[in-house]
């Protein structure tokens, strides 16, 4: 992977190299205004590529320090860096449009004073929490597992646990790739794999305490290393705590007059990571009701580049006068090892089938589940028609009406690639072309792109292990879910992008023999005021 330190020496010997200044002057730009991001470059067949370490810069102007660089994309200009021999390979100058001028900022220091009608919402715990974490075990409700970290997937979970009861063994976003949509010159390069390129581990924030997380907070601290192998301390990289999460259930009796309340929380483990342009907040919720839950909220900057203004854009959007957004997507996979009641589990495959009206269904209003279990590894997709979901079952337990207790999976925030399968990047990504992919658990099978990412050709990963069609009935059985964002920009996501969100949700089916919340406390905020004084 790239490390955070290769980073500024890759700009740096781009900007010391002669034909990269060359080409600075011919656009009447100051090298030392420049700024470069170091993108991992893929394989396009380019010769003198072959079998190096290869980074393929974008680069932008910084009018000053504090400046938004991304308003100022420099088209055409880059430099391709061998970043093992750190030398520039070659400069590609292959653009004469003008560098967007105006400034587009969303610093402190830049806006104009805050709004003021907006008054503070305060969350308190005046009793403490009510998670306990000693060392890296947490235990929370009637959830136990143990909190992991690395310098490729960043936060993960191990060894989950309901009720004393296994769920899922291991957990983690195991690659993100972001494959960009744009033909147009070097931009068809832009399908960088943010985790196995780069590593999130390696790039994660260091949390404020009020501001990226609020509440009660449990901060622990991560651990990577640097290109000595030194250990480098990223101080508050993970936030634990909790949050309320409105009604979890309700019923008034309308004959009785009687009305029973319960409200939810969840404990939240979360994590940030800038990859560049891009900030990504990764968040592990886990319910009282047993449901586990993944959500990425994608921040930060589009990625940019330089067009005429006023020009027709085919890829993408003028976000500003010159400035364009391509379309792109954010697409990821997460790796469960799943363990429902232990390590022998099944994969059924869930459709809702409509029913033919007939004699049995004479007004035609019969629907129904159809299940099939899954017997061989393989990649399956999401399918809309028929609401197709998967349960993930234990062989070895059943639940109160005789059924395999289960977990279940609904592909609700999946895309559709567009990248053609047998293109350059495409070759490169198999694993998107499925949103499941189930397999039999091998501990060397961890990465779903494959086990090194930078200028690899595509024949490693989940899809060659679910080419062996191993059995996965009654096996111990490892989930890869494939989810993501389609991203047209838009012109409110310029110069700073709202979140977007995207992930996935683990739901018990038939895990518990009934409502597992109901020796919940009935609960009276005790800080919940009328509002009408305040006007």
């Amino acid at each position: 992977m790239f490390k955070p330190e290769e980073f500024e020496e890759i700009e740096a010997t781009a900007k010391a190299d002669a034909r990269f200044i060359a080409a600075c002057q011919r656009r009447g730009i100051d090298v030392d205004a420049v700024c470069v991001d170091p993108w991992s470059a893929g394989v396009f067949g380019i010769k003198e590529e072959e079998g190096l370490h290869i980074s393929h810069g974008f680069c932008y102007l910084k009018t000053t320090a504090a400046d938004n660089s991304y308003a100022h994309p420099i088209e055409g200009l880059h430099p391709v860096v061998d970043v093992k021999a750190m030398t520039v390979l070659r400069v590609d100058d292959r653009g004469d449009v003008p560098v967007p001028a105006p400034c587009h900022n969303f610093d402190r220091d830049f806006l104009p004073p805050p709004r003021s009608d907006l008054k503070p919402i305060e969350i308190s715990q005046p009793s403490g929490v009510s998670f306990r974490l000693d060392g890296h075990a947490l235990s929370w409700h009637e959830w136990r597992l143990v909190v992991g970290f690395n310098a490729r997937e960043a936060l993960t979970l191990h060894d989950l646990r309901f009720g004393g009861r296994p769920v899922v063994y291991r957990a983690s976003l195991a690659e993100m790739v972001v494959p960009y949509g744009s033909p147009q010159g070097s931009h068809a390069r832009k399908n960088v794999f943010d985790v196995g390129e780069y590593g999130v581990g390696n790039l994660v924030n260091e949390l404020e305490l009020g501001c990226d997380c609020v509440g009660a907070i449990r901060y622990l601290d991560a651990w990577v290393n640097d290109m000595q192998g030194r250990p480098v301390r990223k101080a508050n990289a993970i936030c634990i705590h909790e949050e309320d999460t409105g009604l979890l259930w309700k019923h008034f009796d309308f004959r009785t007059g009687r009305v029973e309340t319960r409200r939810g929380r969840r404990l939240v483990l979360s994590c940030i990571a800038t990859v560049g342009n891009y900030d990504y907040c990764l968040y592990w919720y886990l319910y009282l009701d047993g449901a586990l839950e993944f959500e990425v909220k994608a921040t930060g900057i589009i990625n940019t580049a330089a067009c005429e203004p006023g020009s027709e854009q085919r890829y993408g959007t003028e976000v500003a006068p010159g400035v364009l957004g391509h379309i792109h997507q954010h697409i990821f996979c997460a790796r469960l090892d799943m363990a429902v009641d232990g390590d022998s589990n099944s994969v059924v495959e869930c459709d809702t089938v409509a029913e033919e009206p007939s004699i049995t269904n004479p007004f035609g209003n019969a629907y129904f589940v159809e299940e099939r279990t899954i017997e061989t590894e393989c990649g399956r997709r999401r399918a809309p028609d028929s609401e197709r979901y998967w349960k993930f079952v234990s062989a070895e337990r059943t639940n109160a009406m005789g059924a395999p207790t289960a977990y279940k999976l609904e592909p609700s925030k999946c895309v559709n690639v567009f990248v053609h399968p047998r293109s350059r990047s495409g070759e490169r990504m198999p694993f998107v072309r499925n949103h499941l992919w189930v397999t039999a658990f091998d501990p060397d099978e961890r990465y779903p792109g494959g086990e090194h990412m930078h200028q690899s050709d595509g024949r490693d990963g989940v899809h060659a292990f679910a080419a062996k069609e191993r059995s996965v009935r009654a096996a111990d059985v490892v989930a890869w879910h494939v989810f993501g964002l389609h991203h047209l920009p838009r012109l409110e996501d310029w110069p700073v992008q709202p979140v977007a969100c995207t992930g996935f949700r683990l739901s018990p089916s038939g895990f518990f023999d009934r409502n597992p919340t109901l020796d919940l406390p009935a609960t009276c905020s005790a800080s919940s005021r009328r509002a009408d004084a305040d006007g």
